[in-house]
């Protein structure tokens, strides 16, 4: 019986959340069961009612965690009830439903591990702030350099998974996971498609995520520099190792055609003492790069360990 589970996160949303649910296609070819699941995510009005009003299941976070932490929540639940693969779609209708045929359909074959959403396939979509775009570009061209694959929407929210790129996942941030997900599976080996998607941006809607778009940048640049830290230690700690170096040698090259042309390093030999200095910082992080690069190393050991794990945890019986 294959198995399609459809992940909604949801805050305060009781305005719109019954009636995506309601539109969500009944039947989809190729799966006899289709599961609605909605994350309800410290929602203070009628989120939770009109949720189960439509059919779905529905579990409570008792405070607001972040989509972070809901998708955690819903990669659990997916485990738990043995899914085929696992949607991921929004709860205000900004996505259309009827891609959702779309979206799953290469993973259904098994053409490829997992799907995310491109909405900017056409450029910028209609009556999305500039700053936002701008954002969204910039990020995704770090997120393409860190995974070394051009992804052209890191942070879309409409994606389809499988249950081996599921069992394969391991997340930390709370705040986002969408930039997380994509580094993750991509560096163990994960294939992706991104399908053009349709996306409507609504005047008085305020993105859950980047209402403000400081906070926004700043915590996930957090996310994104522990995930290059992560996923290539030797290359973070070695660009570091490589800048202390430049600066060192540049002082101390100064220094020394100084000596040359005088014979004295006075007046400058307090930048002689800091080039001493930085050298042996950018030896120590150049340290640090390779025992970084050896933990790992460890860390994909661990992380097979886990995999076996799972698999015996959430195994069909």
């Amino acid at each position: 019986m294959a198995h399609l589970l459809i992940y909604m996160p949801a805050l305060n949303e009781q305005a719109t959340i019954f009636k995506v649910l309601e539109s969500i296609p009944k039947k989809i070819n190729g799966f006899t069961n289709i599961e609605l699941l909605v994350i309800n995510d410290g929602s203070t009005d009628n989120t939770e009612k009109e949720a189960l009003k439509a059919g779905a299941t529905v579990i409570n976070h008792k405070n607001n965690k972040g989509v972070g932490s809901a998708f955690g929540t819903a990669l659990k639940y997916a485990l738990q009830v043995n899914a085929d693969v696992l949607v991921s779609i929004d709860a205000d209708g900004q996505f259309d439903v009827n891609e959702i045929e779309n979206m799953i359909s290469p993973v259904q074959q098994e053409i490829v591990d997992f799907c995310i959403g491109n909405r900017f396939h056409n450029k910028k979509p209609s009556n999305m702030p500039s700053v936002k775009y701008w954002g969204n570009m910039r990020v995704n061209k770090l997120i393409s350099f860190i995974s070394n694959k051009e992804i052209l929407d890191a942070s879309c929210g409409f994606r389809a998974y499988s249950k081996e790129s599921l069992l394969n996942l391991n997340l930390h941030g709370n705040f986002t996971y969408t930039h997380e997900v994509i580094l993750d599976l991509l560096n163990k080996g994960f294939s992706v498609q991104q399908i053009p998607i349709h996306v409507t941006y609504f005047d008085d809607r305020k993105s859950r995520v980047a209402h403000n778009l400081v906070s926004y940048g700043l915590k996930t640049s957090k996310i994104i520099i522990k995930s290059l830290r992560d996923y290539k230690p030797f290359y973070f700690f070695g660009i570091i190792a490589m800048l202390f170096f430049i600066l060192a040698f540049g002082l101390g090259l100064f220094v020394f055609i100084h000596w040359i042309e005088t014979g004295f390093i006075t007046p400058y030999k307090s930048f002689g003492i800091t080039s001493l200095i930085l050298f042996l910082v950018s030896v120590l992080f150049l340290v640090l790069a390779l025992l970084a690069d050896m933990l790992g190393s460890i860390r994909s050991n661990q992380e097979k360990i886990l995999l076996l794990i799972k698999k015996s945890a959430y195994r069909n019986d």
